[in-house]
């Protein structure tokens, strides 16, 4: 349901946010001073999240908001903003009557940039208009642009991704290792996705991949254990020769490997030539 607010002198009216995040976990918080259920999602007491000001426009310059807060509540803890649990998140706010649950969304945006600061944190909103800003003609390069087994590649990711089990973790050097995981060779620029254990649901990026086990870009917990399960995505390097000699993609290929590049510029014709 949706209402006008603030038409009477007294209205009983709360704030509310929502976080889906990308792994589809759901929280609710409102500014009231007790829990608040209503539209299917419990909201639970936060009085110290506070929104800024909202600014809404008719252009098409993204509308900006922020919300921040301290970092108290069990539902939002340090180390899963430190994992990037929260990144690109969809965040709704709004306004909601305590008495009837009458609610109106105010703003709908995503999370851009997450901040720690003197135990609390900050996260910047970006609203939908935000992707217009982007360029609607893609830039010239010669590797691929496109995302591996993403849109434009169009290869299967099912078929380049291996459900594996954990058998060795590093913590000092952030080293994991795998049983039965494809040849380090194919898991170069690729990513890993944990099933289970601390990191369950996180993405991460694999920096390099040898015999001694897998780098990746993020701090292991010290919770992470053997046996934990993951999905490994094996990489890409988006160039020509690997798209029609590994994948025989070339018909798919998103970029200008043949185009001469900058140095073009500085050439010239001398005595010699």
């Amino acid at each position: 349901m949706s209402r006008v607010f603030f038409r009477q002198e007294l209205e009983g009216v709360a704030t509310f946010w929502r976080i889906k995040r990308r792994d589809g976990y759901t929280l609710g918080f409102t500014s009231h001073d007790r829990d608040l259920w209503f539209d299917g999602l419990l909201h639970r007491a936060a009085p110290g999240m506070v929104p800024s000001a909202i600014s809404r426009s008719a252009s098409i310059e993204n509308d900006s908001a922020e919300v921040q807060g301290a970092l108290a509540h069990d539902a939002i803890r340090s180390s899963d903003l430190a994992a990037g649990r929260y990144d690109g998140a969809r965040i709704s706010i709004g306004l909601v009557d305590w008495e009837t649950r009458d609610f109106s969304v105010l703003y709908h945006g995503e999370a851009g940039s997450i901040s720690e600061e003197d135990g609390g944190f900050r996260v910047e909103l970006q609203s939908a208009k935000a992707a217009l800003q982007a360029d609607l003609v893609p830039r010239t390069s010669p590797t691929c642009r496109a995302q591996f087994c993403g849109p434009g590649c169009n290869l299967s990711a099912e078929r380049f991704s291996h459900e594996v089990l954990c058998n060795m973790v590093d913590h000092d050097v952030n080293l994991v290792g795998f049983a039965a995981s494809p040849a380090a060779s194919v898991l170069r620029d690729g990513s890993l996705r944990w099933l289970d254990g601390p990191h369950a649901g996180i993405t991460m990026q694999i920096i390099r991949s040898d015999a001694d086990g897998l780098l990746l870009d993020q701090e292991l917990h010290a919770d992470l254990l053997v046996g934990a399960r993951a999905v490994l995505r094996e990489g890409c390097d988006h160039t020509i020769a690997t798209c029609a000699g590994r994948f025989s993609n070339a018909a798919n290929f998103q970029g200008e490997p043949f185009m001469p590049g900058n140095d073009l510029l500085s050439r010239y014709p001398t005595s010699a030539s």
